[in-house]
């Protein structure tokens, strides 16, 4: 590895690092304050953070392994890492929507348990949005420059958390607003509707970043990419056609195979610089991709392509 991908892995692995500190630091914080005062919604939100915080030890580690070098055995890297890793936080979020679920119904329809919508209940709320604000930022920041999806889907996981600990600070609101008059007693539910509240905001991300992770694992191409490479391609000189353009993300990078047709009188050295030239034009376009060119020579006059097939 070069001095500039040492400095870019050394960039990824700081955040997620920091991440990792902020993650602990929030479900400790969440878990005893939620202990403490009986809210369900601050309980939802530690277990929330305590699935955050394995899901951010488990992005990493695959930080870390997903810009290993391609070996024996992988032949095209370990930048699917990254996609595993936003698919297992899928998971984990996932769960934790069953559980504030849970949780939050049995407290609405069958449990009564006194909430203390206290100062410190406020100010555990207050200090997560706080912190999730900045490491979100963070994690965005690097997701874009490194273009990693296993930092991007913690950039977004975070980003939504802003919103459930939002909704969590507003049912301790109403909670306080209860216990001002009887006529308000109704509004005492407002904890494990913002609980409930929570759980679609967490479900609703979820199935974004489940969506993401697949359609990764599975080599779907982004939308466009094909048109924009193929389109890039025949602008170049000397191309006749361009096609079978085949996209492979992979973490961070992409692979791409391209099929063109050229004149297939020009010498070897003519159709390599060609090639060269092709992949230069497409990492302009998707930058660092893996491209590998196939050139096919010109058919004879009165003949298609597809009749040398």
């Amino acid at each position: 590895m070069n001095e500039t991908g040492h400095a870019a892995q050394q960039e990824k692995h700081s955040a997620a690092v920091t991440s990792v500190i902020a993650a602990f630091f929030q479900t400790g914080m969440k878990l005893v304050v939620g202990l403490l005062t009986g809210s369900i919604g601050i309980l939802a939100e530690a277990a929330h953070s305590g699935f955050d915080l394995v899901a951010v030890v488990f992005t990493l580690f695959a930080v870390r392994l997903s810009n290993k070098p391609a070996d024996s055995h992988h032949r095209y890297g370990h930048g699917k890492i990254e996609n595993l890793s936003a698919l297992f936080e899928t998971i984990l979020l996932l769960l934790t929507c069953a559980f504030i679920l849970y949780e939050a119904i049995e407290r609405l329809f069958f449990r009564e348990i006194r909430i203390d919508a206290s100062i410190w209940a406020f100010a555990v709320m207050i200090v997560s949005i706080a912190i999730d604000i900045s490491r979100s930022r963070m994690l965005e920041r690097a997701a874009k420059k490194f273009n990693s999806q296993a930092l991007e889907a913690d950039a977004v996981h975070f980003s939504t958390d802003i919103w459930s600990s939002s909704v969590v600070l507003l049912g301790l609101v109403f909670v306080r607003l209860s216990e001002l008059s009887p006529r308000l007693a109704f509004l005492h539910k407002a904890d494990a509707v913002a609980a409930v509240g929570v759980a679609v905001i967490v479900i609703y991300i979820s199935v974004q970043l489940g969506k993401r992770s697949l359609y990764a694992l599975l080599d779907r191409a982004p939308a466009g990419m094909v048109q924009q490479v193929q389109a890039t391609i025949m602008e170049l000189p000397g191309i006749d056609d361009c096609h079978r353009v085949r996209v492979r993300p992979s973490g961070p990078g992409y692979f791409i195979d391209v099929h063109v047709i050229v004149d297939g009188r020009q010498s070897l050295d003519e159709a390599h610089a060609l090639t060269e030239q092709i992949e230069a034009a497409v990492r302009g376009v998707v930058p660092g991709a893996d491209v590998t060119v196939h050139p096919e020579p010109r058919p004879p006059a009165g003949q298609t392509h597809a009749d040398m097939a």
